[in-house]
Formats: structure tokens, sequence, C-alpha cells
């Protein structure tokens, strides 16, 4: 029904840092995606609130998808197998390979969940 390809391009557009990511993944597809599918980290601001996104991580079926601030700024990014809830294998990835296991995440989710696949048709403006 989606188009993976699709989707990755929406996501890609214009976003090379985790706050971006973080904006789409917890605004525009939030309120579609199952709680808690969406975990975001922030650094301690002023008093102890939330300051900016320093990483993203989402739920997936079967694995946990993460991507963080690199320590000499960019993006990283880290795929994780995870077989009921213990993650048993990590590896680094390319933002752009870790778009392409979101979108197949989203994708999968969409297929199942009316919600879910009315947000996405948002986020490509369908």
């Amino acid at each position: 029904m989606w188009d993976t390809h699709l989707v990755v391009a929406a996501l890609r557009a214009d976003r090379a840092d985790v706050e971006s990511y973080a904006r789409v993944l917890s605004h525009v597809l939030g309120d579609a995606l199952p709680p808690g599918m969406v975990e975001v980290e922030r650094r301690r601001g002023l008093f102890g609130r939330g300051g900016e996104p320093v990483a993203v991580r989402v739920h997936g079926q079967d694995r946990l998808l993460e991507l963080r601030a690199g320590k000499r700024g960019g993006v990283e990014a880290e795929a994780h197998q995870v077989v009921r809830g213990v993650v048993i294998s990590r590896r680094a990835v390319t933002v752009e390979q870790w778009l392409e296991l979101l979108a197949a995440e989203l994708t999968g989710l969409a297929e199942r969940d009316a919600a879910a696949s009315a947000a996405l048709g948002r986020l490509l403006n369908q």
C-alpha cells in the first residue's frame, strides 16, 4: 500500500539533526503511533526543564532504531535487534539505512492501523 521510498524521501527532506527527526516523529506522526513507540531523550535544560533532543528511539516489533547527536556534530544511527524485549545485537548504520528501516516500520504499522495510515498520508501529503 505505502511505498517505502516515498516515506524515506519525506522523512529525509532537509533533516540533518536529531531535533528535526524528533519533531516529525513526535508531532507529525506522534498522535497516530502507539504510545511508547517513539522515545525522545532530551538534554537537561535550565532548572531541570527539558532541553534540546539528543536522541530519538523508535521501538518497532523486533527492532529498536536509535538516532542520536554525534559527538562531533551530525547524527549517528544504530539498529538493535530485539527479542522479547531484550537487545540481542546492535549495529551502526548510516542515516539512510536508518530511514529505510524506519520507513519499513511505519509502512508496516500503517497497513495494520488506520490512524497510522492517515498520519503517514499527511506526512506524504496524500
